[in-house]
């Protein structure tokens, strides 16, 4: 069976290599969950043993669902009287998105009604409803018009343990601890003697998780204690028996083993006194070390080596004391120097405040608050030295570096929003530091953060040193901000030679890196090419087409890397069509759309001239992408140039559309002019550029131009 294991934003990829780890045989992140496929026995697992998720939702029926009237009547066909018994109580969850139904609390209201009248109809009594702690949990999930029903495998969120009796003011919930302590190694790092050290603690949870995570015991052992999570009629309660009696067997070998090397700190006594009565509730009081010490006081712990897991003040304003984040980056490049560090912070500026260098960060979500862990190994990165002073950001490079910082808080919203991960940060903000800074974050794998910098040519009467004085503070500062090696950044720089400037020649890594567009896995090249493989200028245009191409025929003329053909694939055309000259981008282009599960008949490439191509073809198409380069001169076509062309081209493509068609055609030819006299006898043209320009690339709004063209009467 296919199921869905949900869990906080941030977390998909940790827990789809949890579920892996538990022996499911399928398991693919998304969007704040992750897509399972396996036996009851291994969901049923998951619910014992999984540390990161909040759900598990076995699915019973799917079905269209335009409206309420479609819910009621899809969850009213279902056989209920097979699920649950009258003398059970339940719950309904409902997440819904789009126009069909609105809100959540109504659609719960109309699936409740329905399995209350199915099991009436079937002769039964009415069932109770307890919205606490009911023993059948069904959840609706509504995305795009189809209703998908499921059993609540674990009863309730899974994020509760059983233990926590005192809290603070605001708990970290325990499974963002889980995920906190798993980027610091932490199991490892037990098994090795080492130590587990928070020096802001609050009610414990870190440390208690970290233990109870030390010592196996399964995360829903106390929870569940006796009962069952599911009273739901499919349940297997012989498999759940033997899985708790495997767990409890476990634990009592764990516990056993457990060391005693973890301590834990905090300024506010009621905060240490409540952490003490959880662990003891926990059954790890024993194993961990609390006092009462401000962070300033920290002290060296005994082992040798360890890891420090933190989750430091802030609220949901995001309000918090930066000096209090640099005093706790101090005491601990004091006291653990060479340790590992894992802190959850409020936010990138407050993670900065700190002072550490983060090898890695992680975007994470608590709550509705996003939040940037950071993982620091070691701790205290030593500083490159010239004449025995640390070196620091000069003038021009803290310029650089506050410029970055300002455009970073500006998209904040709007990349959260849009949820893009690859954008343009910078753009010649600084004249006299003029070079594109585009962001790339992978998608799976470390989750890393790379940089693509384009040195735009420096005029010739600007001295070489300073050009290369001025791209050093350039990469220092994008580095700073970002917090990346080296090996992370691409200078694409151009250098003076003979004939003009030129770029420098490349580097040969070979090294691909996914990213997501959108609902599309890409494969980008950072290094080995001018280009990446992705024109981020386009974005915004690619989304719009992808939304109009759904159950539509989609051509991609020049189609490059076929980023356009991938989002359209996969936002459902019928068939896509995507026309090249260069075999190296066709391959390209079918490796993306491989990456997203779409191949054969139904996605054709063509390695051919495409104004030739399209001459000679007689098929229509319903939308139509054409994105021609300013020049080209293969030997295996004829010379092509933009501004001649053009008319020839968009009469071409304006023959192959449908009735209702429409092409999208653009370029980024500065001085292009496009021939509308000409274009007039055969399309009707509107020129769209303003509205495919995404925020990120406002400062440089004619990054290309853009237009619509329809048959004359369409």
């Amino acid at each position: 069976m296919k199921f869905f294991v949900s869990c906080a934003k941030g977390l998909e990829y940790l827990l789809a290599d949890e579920l892996l780890a538990l022996g499911l045989p399928v398991a693919t992140a998304t969007i704040a969950g992750v897509n399972a496929e396996g036996q009851l026995r291994d969901a049923q697992r998951v619910v014992l043993w999984s540390r990161l998720a909040s759900r598990v939702l076995w699915p019973l029926a799917e079905f269209e669902c335009p409206d309420e009237g479609s819910l009621y009547q899809g969850v009213v066909a279902m056989p209920w009287e097979e699920h649950l018994h009258s003398d059970l109580t339940l719950s309904v969850d409902a997440h819904v998105s789009g126009t069909a139904i609105t809100h959540a609390r109504f659609a719960a209201q109309r699936i409740k009604d329905a399995v209350v009248d199915r099991l009436r109809g079937q002769g039964q009594e009415r069932p109770s409803v307890n919205t606490e702690f009911p023993d059948v949990r069904i959840n609706l999930s509504l995305r795009k018009g189809r209703a998908t029903i499921s059993i609540d495998l674990s009863g309730g969120p899974m994020h509760r343990r059983g233990w926590r009796n005192a809290q603070n003011e605001a708990p970290l919930k325990e499974n963002l601890a889980a995920a906190v302590l798993l980027r610091a190694n932490w199991p490892k790092i037990h098994a090795e003697g080492g130590g587990l050290l928070d020096p802001m603690c609050g009610s414990g949870t870190l440390l208690i998780e970290g233990a109870l995570m030390a010592a196996d015991v399964a995360p829903g052992l106390q929870r569940h204690g006796s009962l069952p999570p599911s009273r739901w009629r499919g349940f297997d309660q012989a498999q759940w028996k033997e899985l708790m009696a495997e767990a409890r067997e476990r634990e009592r070998i764990g516990r056993a083993a457990l060391k005693q090397v973890i301590h834990g700190s905090d300024n506010d006594p009621h905060a240490i006194r409540a952490a003490k009565e959880n662990a003891e509730v926990a059954g790890v009081a024993e194993a961990i070390w609390f006092g009462v010490r401000d962070v300033v006081d920290l002290q060296v712990p005994p082992q040798a080596t360890g890891c420090v897991v933190c989750n430091p003040p802030y609220d949901e304003r995001l309000a918090a004391d930066n000096a209090l984040y640099r005093q706790l980056g101090d005491a601990l490049k004091r006291a653990v120097p060479q340790w590992r560090a894992s802190l959850l912070c409020g936010s990138t500026d407050l993670a900065f405040a700190t002072g550490l260098r983060a090898r890695k960060t992680y975007q994470l979500f608590n709550g509705a608050i996003e939040c940037a862990l950071i993982v620091c190994d070691p701790i205290a990165v030593p500083k490159r030295e010239s004449d025995g002073q640390p070196r620091e950001l000069s003038e021009g490079a803290q310029m650089v570096a506050n410029r970055l910082r300002k455009n970073v808080k500006k998209f904040k919203n709007w990349l959260s929003r849009e949820q893009i991960s690859c954008y343009r940060v910078y753009d010649a903000d600084l004249p006299e530091y003029a070079a594109a800074i585009d962001v790339y974050q992978e998608d799976g794998g470390q989750r890393r953060t790379f940089l693509h910098v384009q040195e735009y040519a420096a005029p010739a009467e600007i001295p070489d040193v300073d050009v290369r004085r001025r791209r050093n503070e350039l990469l220092s500062a994008a580095r700073e901000v970002f917090q990346v090696p080296a090996d992370q950044v691409a200078l694409k720089s151009r250098e003076r030679g003979k004939g003009g400037s030129k770029y420098g020649r490349f580097e040969q890594r070979g090294e691909f890196v996914l990213v997501r567009e959108n609902d599309a896995l890409l494969r980008v090249n950072l290094f080995d090419y001018l280009d990446t493989g992705l024109f981020l200028d386009h974005r915004p245009l690619r989304w719009h087409m992808a939304q109009e191409a759904t159950n539509k025929r989609f051509l991609n003329l020049f189609c490059y890397t076929g980023a356009a053909t991938v989002q359209a694939a996969v936002a459902g055309a019928a068939t896509t069509t995507s026309v090249d000259l260069s075999g190296t981008y066709l391959q390209w282009c079918a490796d993306n759309l491989a990456l997203n599960g779409k191949g054969g008949s139904q996605h054709q490439l063509i390695q051919a001239d495409a104004l030739a191509w399209l001459e000679a073809e007689r098929h229509r198409f319903d939308v139509i992408f054409c994105d021609p380069p300013t020049f080209s001169n293969s030997a295996r076509a004829e010379d092509f140039d933009v501004q001649r062309e053009h008319v020839r081209l968009l009469r071409a493509a304006v023959a192959r559309l449908s009735p209702d068609g429409v092409l999208y055609f653009s370029n980024n030819f500065r001085r292009f002019k496009l021939d509308e006299d000409a274009i007039r006898e055969f399309a009707a043209c509107t020129e769209i550029s303003s509205q495919t320009i995404g925020l990120d690339f406002e400062r440089n709004a004619r990054i290309h131009r853009a237009w619509e063209l329809r048959r004359h009467g369409a």
